[in-house]
């Protein structure tokens, strides 16, 4: 980690990792880390597992909006380089009016087939049935949890913006980069204040002027490339409060007044998207000896970026 904001011939500084996040079960709550390990598809742990209806589909808040209170736990050094789980390590999973339920981080025997989300059809590991009563009775229709299985599928990411590239079960790519000054630009449009959590990030990055990470098209974080592949499009979700898990109309009604892609590119045919956040890949970084993480106070640095948000990949 740095530590003092210095210049570096390797690019413009713009900032230092302020937080960083995983989200282990896809649109439930965020385990927030000091540091994080990376791996070509995410953060170790981030989108692994998937809650599914009885016809196989991914459930997002979108639809499901109270899985914003699930929480769930990792053990104490899963997110520590190179941890491996063994029979007694556990993911623990939480919610109101419910018991703890323990799901065992050994790789499970079965397989779930028919498991869909946004455009990618496949195979995953069934985590069982004592974790399918469990997400049935809160969700209240049938529902099981499934593990991502990385041994057996892959889930290649828009070959438009970054072929070769690879997620889980993220939306669409493996990190989500947002600034504080987007945030804090957003917040003082807004009557109430939106926390970060509402947009569900992996990196935040203090220290650049809002919306900067429009622009970034390559940085550096500590000896890790990134590039920036394509502007986030954000649905509903931000919309919705992630103590409560109720709904409403901002900030994505404030977002289209200046976010929007008609504001944004006006020069290309509206589609009425709205943008807030930059979508990367990790580029490289892996090899020998290599530690393999990052971590909040390491320095960004921009190698390359764009002149303008018109230009940007959306």
């Amino acid at each position: 980690m740095d530590n003092a904001l210095s210049p570096s011939p390797a690019g413009e500084i713009a900032g230092r990792v302020a937080s960083l996040y995983v989200y282990p079960i896809k649109s439930c709550r965020g385990i927030s880390l000091s540091q994080a390990s990376l791996t070509p598809t995410g953060f170790r742990w981030d989108r692994n597992w998937l809650i599914v209806n009885s016809k196989g589909r991914g459930l997002t808040q979108r639809v499901e909006p109270k899985l914003s209170l699930i929480e769930v736990e990792m053990p104490k050094h899963a997110f520590a380089q190179d941890w491996e789980p063994d029979n007694n390590s556990n993911m623990v999973v939480r919610a109101p009016g419910m018991d703890v339920l323990m799901v065992s981080l050994a790789k499970p025997e079965k397989i779930a087939d028919g498991v869909s989300v946004w455009e990618w059809f496949g195979s995953a590991l069934d985590e069982g049935e004592e974790a399918s009563n469990w997400f049935t009775t809160f969700v209240g229709k049938p529902c099981r949890l499934v593990r991502f299985d990385s041994d057996s599928e892959t889930r290649p990411v828009d070959p438009n913006y970054a072929p070769g590239h690879f997620a889980m079960f993220s939306d669409m790519y493996p990190f989500l980069l947002i600034s504080q000054g987007s945030l804090d630009a957003l917040n003082e449009l807004l009557k109430k204040p939106v926390p970060i959590s509402r947009f569900r990030p992996n990196i935040l990055v203090d220290g650049c002027e809002p919306f900067a990470e429009d622009l970034w098209t390559e940085i550096l974080i500590d000896n890790f490339t990134f590039h920036g592949v394509k502007l986030c499009s954000r649905c509903k979700v931000p919309t919705i409060n992630q103590d409560t898990g109720i709904g409403g109309e901002e900030p994505i009604e404030t977002l289209r007044s200046f976010r929007s892609d008609k504001v944004l590119q006006p020069q290309k045919k509206p589609q009425g998207k709205i943008y807030f956040g930059q979508n990367m890949v990790l580029k490289d970084g892996f090899g020998d000896g290599i530690t393999k993480t990052i971590e909040i106070g390491d320095s960004v640095f921009v190698l390359g970026k764009l002149s303008s948000p018109t230009e940007a990949a959306t």
